[in-house]
């Protein structure tokens, strides 16, 4: 049987002329950013400054919950001092009330920068998806040839998501350093001596944190490895899952899959027990600081050098120290991991489509149809033609059967006809009734150009969207007429809300013919000059072939087509057979012509074709 041939300047860009692919320069999972990256920062503030009010609510309510934090125990010390012990009650009252309303200030702010900053995530989060979704559309299929759908996917879920927290992160991350300033400040002006006491132990912390971070990232790193592996896992075995029953291989995937799942679950328990193990050192200096707080204080206290609040409020000072450090720490981490992530998503979004319209291309009026082929060679990967050298003339009207054995390079002459990749200037050019397709528009090139593949696409939406999904202006008279013409209507009549009954995903709901044949219907509701078939009958019945047969008689006149296929029908009928062997074109006639020939054709037909002709027939 014959197939279908193989078809397929920002600052964060790497070198020119490298070879590497998009795929190899931004997606990489194995980065682990800086805490802070300048570049990053740059292109992020487009997202955030829209929203100054925000910001500067966030910001302000950040500032304000540091000062009640740290205000709390100075106002405990004034209570225990000016008014416990001078047993002035009245006084201690206002106190009293001075320390609740800080609380209630506390609160306030708290949800204020909680709500402020969610808020500016979302905004940020909403409008980024938007962008990545706009640029992933503008790319040509040589990009998705070369990206996994599931490191794409990361990039618009995870790494989006990664950094729309560096906001709340960064907000966060800049409170518990004023809170480590103000809390420091606190203690040197109460006692500057007791306050450099205190702090005695915090160069064994700093040390800690240096020799733990670099496990923690292995660690993460690690994770972040095992969650890609297992979500790979997961998608190839969902999406092929009527392989896997066909096949019976149920059994033998989950063995596959538990030995990745159980590297993700051994590598979750490393990050785990690491990240478990920030907080002993910290618990244990923050009791040894409090200790000699208390030591060197009570002693203090005796000699009447200290007051007895100003210890009170020390001790409470040194457990507050070390509730920021513990958290700088995370968000440390977490900060490295949005850097990594922005890094990503702005190579991403740096990366120029190399398809795209010149300045000057212009839109095309309303086609004949006439297709040249001159002197058309092209390669996917440098130094190995797919098509060479392929010249080949369609008269306005005329139906074109290209066919050949698999690997010919058919698909890709179809796809370089639709524009899918660009044949290289100096390497030939494709022309439409007259015009070299580089020149004009995709838009306008697309717009009178319809494809029907041989896995019919279909969308998550109802019948009529799908139909009208490329031209949504069609009316329902052009939608009716197009699902008659191919024999779509009688079936879609019969389904319970009928051109409006909702497809599941990828049409599942209908058979492989019946998607076939919306597929058709698409193609033909806006009345395209060109037709393009690729494999179209391949995988349908041969009733519902006899259906798109008997349509095709009439969808085909006046149009221009290029049909790939294999069935006797579609291809006896049509004007001229191009024949089509590693690249080259190799003969060109109608069949009776190339059968006399006795050439590749003759060959094909007699190892392929003949067995099916006796079916055919009685079809």
């Amino acid at each position: 049987m014959m197939m279908g041939g193989g078809g397929g300047g920002g600052m964060f860009h790497g070198p020119p002329g490298s070879g590497r692919g998009i795929g190899d320069r931004i997606l990489d999972e194995d980065a682990f950013g800086k805490a802070y990256d300048h570049r990053v920062v740059t292109r992020f503030l487009p997202y955030i400054l829209p929203h100054k009010l925000l910001v500067t609510v966030a910001t302000l309510s950040m500032l304000v919950l540091t000062g009640s934090l740290v205000a709390g125990p100075w106002i405990i010390k004034l209570g225990i001092d000016g008014f416990i012990e001078t047993r002035d009650l009245a006084g201690l009252s206002l106190v009293v009330g001075l320390f609740l309303l800080n609380a209630a200030v506390t609160c306030a702010a708290g949800y204020a920068q909680e709500v402020t900053i969610g808020m500016l995530g979302q905004r940020v989060l909403f409008r980024l998806r938007g962008d990545m979704f706009r640029h992933l559309q503008k790319m040509s299929l040589r990009f998705y040839d070369k990206t996994e759908v599931g490191r794409i996917m990361s990039r618009v879920q995870g790494d989006v998501y990664q950094l729309q927290e560096f906001a709340a992160v960064a907000v966060s991350t800049l409170g518990e350093i004023l809170s480590l300033v103000g809390i420091v400040a606190a203690l040197l002006l109460l006692s500057p001596k007791l306050g450099l006491i205190s702090m005695t132990v915090l160069p064994v912390l700093v040390v800690a944190m240096i020799v733990w971070q670099p496990f923690a990232i292995k660690a993460f790193l690690r994770v972040r490895r095992a969650m890609s592996i297992v979500n790979g896992a997961l998608n190839e075995n969902i999406t092929g899952v009527r392989v896997v029953q066909a096949m019976n291989r149920q059994d033998r995937n989950l063995e596959l899959f538990d030995e990745k799942n159980r590297e993700n679950y051994k590598s979750g328990l490393v990050a785990s027990r690491l990240t478990a193990a920030v907080m002993p050192p910290v618990s244990f200096l923050s009791s040894l600081s409090i200790a000699m707080a208390i030591f060197f204080g009570a002693k203090m206290v005796t000699s009447e050098a200290l007051e007895v609040g100003t210890m009170v409020a020390f001790v409470m000072y040194i457990q507050r120290f070390f509730i920021p450090v513990q958290m700088i720490t995370m968000q440390y981490t977490q900060l490295q991991r949005s850097m990594a992530s922005g890094i990503r998503i702005f190579q991403l979004l740096d990366t120029e489509p190399d398809l795209i319209d010149l300045q000057e291309a212009r839109d095309l009026p309303r086609l004949k149809g006439q297709v040249d082929f001159r002197n058309v060679s092209y390669s996917y990967d440098p130094g190995q033609d797919v098509l060479k050298n392929v010249n080949l003339h369609v008269e306005p009207g005329e139906t074109v059967a290209i066919v050949g054995p698999t690997g010919a390079g058919k698909t890709t002459l179809v796809s370089l006809m639709s524009r899918f990749y660009d044949v290289e200037r100096g390497r030939g050019a494709i022309l439409v009734d007259g015009q070299d397709i580089r020149d004009v528009t995709r838009r306008s090139l697309a717009g009178q150009m319809s494809m029907v593949l041989q896995e019919p696409s279909l969308f998550s939406t109802t019948v009529r969207e799908n139909i009208k999904y490329k031209h949504e202006d069609a009316t329902d008279d052009q939608m009716i007429a197009a699902a008659k013409a191919v024999g779509a209507h009688d079936f879609i009549m019969r389904m319970e809300d009928g051109y409006d009954t909702p497809l599941q995903e990828r049409g599942v709901n209908l058979s492989v013919g019946q998607r076939q044949l919306v597929s058709f219907a698409r193609a033909i509701v806006a009345d395209p000059r060109i037709l393009i078939l690729d494999e179209a009958t391949a995988n349908i019945d041969s009733y519902t072939e006899m259906l798109i047969q008997r349509a095709l008689d009439t969808l085909l006149q006046g149009r221009t087509a290029i049909v790939i296929a294999h069935r006797m029908s579609t291809i006896r009928g049509a004007d001229k057979i191009v024949v089509l062997d590693m690249g080259e074109v190799v003969e060109v006639g109608t069949h009776d012509q190339l059968m006399d020939r006795d050439g590749l054709y003759s060959h094909l037909y007699q190892m392929n074709y003949a067995a099916m002709k006796e079916p055919l027939a009685r079809d």
